[in-house]
């Protein structure tokens, strides 16, 4: 469902990606946790056909049209209503926004704010609403936790794991190491544009995945 083979991009003398090659089939979720400055958001936008490689090549199946994305700007026009810009974003894809969606979110009661009038948890929210509005089947997220209260970063995880079980891919990029790994089938540390460890988690919890990482970006 998703495939990256050899991908290489440097910024000027700074190697971001440095022949990372990984794949994702339907019903698996990758966790990567790296410091700031390990590649992994250049990783993301390459995945997501923002950036395009140096060398390399990233295939998503269905193309952008099947990428759900959560980067660090939410994509949303801060003067129209939450329902409003849910409405633009569906009318790209030539859908309808999901009845069910706003409600799950917790967001039905702010539906008719405007974006800049919400806090930066519920724009969260909304950024959230707007990458699944069209049901995509790859989520690229990058530090979709960020400003989530408890509750909110739940119905997250909830709305990520439904993804997984009715066949999506996910790749999650996060420093939360307990939301990462609860949600991960596969685990993939990186550092200076590499990874350094990529493997099923099989069964291992937030504690002994932390200090793995710990260990491997030392």
């Amino acid at each position: 469902m998703l495939l990256a083979e050899g991908l290489r991009h440097s910024f000027g003398s700074v190697r971001a990606l440095d022949d990372v090659s990984f794949s994702v089939r339907p019903g698996q979720t990758l966790a990567v946790f790296g410091p700031n400055g390990a590649g992994k958001t250049t990783l993301l936008k390459v995945l997501a056909g923002l950036i395009q490689p140096q060398r390399g090549r990233a295939h998503v199946e269905g193309g952008r049209r099947a990428i759900g994305w959560i980067g660090h700007q939410p994509q949303l026009y801060s003067q129209l209503t939450v329902r409003e810009n849910l409405r633009f974003w569906a009318s790209l894809y030539d859908v309808a926004p999901p009845a069910d969606l706003l409600p799950r979110l917790g967001l039905a009661e702010h539906a008719d704010r405007p974006v800049r009038a919400l806090s930066r948890g519920l724009v969260q929210r909304v950024a959230i609403a707007r990458a699944l509005v069209h049901d995509p089947k790859v989520l690229l997220l990058d530090e979709p936790f960020t400003g989530l209260d408890r509750t909110a970063a739940e119905t997250l995880g909830g709305l990520l794991g439904s993804v997984v079980r009715t066949g999506g891919a996910t790749v999650l990029v996060t420093h939360h190491v307990e939301e990462g790994t609860g949600l991960a089938t596969d685990i993939a540390f990186m550092r200076a544009g590499r990874f350094v460890h990529f493997a099923p988690r099989a069964g291992r919890g937030p504690q002994q995945v932390g200090e793995e990482y710990r260990n491997a970006i030392a």
